[in-house]
């Protein structure tokens, strides 16, 4: 059951909805109707200019961006959607701190609010490394519909790695 490998951890009767309207044909229907809003962050530059905006309203204080951008080695099949790094970069005798945050390409094509939850959630590490209760506290604070855009992408992941069978597919 494709559903409850995405949708693992929620109650098995959501499971059970999320599977039927996929099986039934109407899950990529009833994302669209639920995330109808494209967005125009087509380029790695305009992904930086858009997570420094978002980074500039919510999290001023935190330190500088040194590169945003799409990646397509991120696989959703190795848990991957994007990706914070730090490392330290020796400049003389000084140490430098790199922060990087890039996203997975299928977010190119992704509805607006995904693109802008995986962001938020990016953005989130650089102020909380582990995924605990300040962590979500921050998404939610930067997103406030935080958890139910992390489960619409969920069903859109779903939806994308297995359409419905018998739907003109070859």
């Amino acid at each position: 059951m494709l559903a409850a490998r995405y949708l693992a951890g929620y109650p098995p009767e959501l499971i059970a909805q999320a599977e039927q309207l996929r099986l039934n044909g109407r899950l990529g229907e009833h994302l669209a109707r639920r995330l109808p809003d494209t967005h125009e962050v087509r380029s790695d530059t305009a992904l930086f200019d858009y997570v420094q905006a978002l980074k500039q309203r919510h999290l001023r204080n935190a330190g500088p961006l040194n590169f945003v951008g799409f990646d397509a080695k991120l696989r959703v099949l190795q848990q991957a959607l994007g990706t914070h790094t730090r490392r330290t970069q020796v400049q003389g005798a000084r140490l430098k701190m790199r922060r990087e945050i890039r996203v997975a390409t299928l977010f190119r094509t992704a509805p607006a609010a995904l693109l802008r939850m995986i962001v938020v959630h990016e953005l989130a590490h650089l102020r909380e490394l582990d995924h605990n209760k300040a962590f979500y506290q921050l998404c939610q604070h930067m997103e406030p519909d935080y958890f139910q855009l992390e489960f619409d992408l969920r069903l859109y992941l779903m939806n994308l790695e297995n359409p419905p069978v018998g739907l003109g597919t070859p």
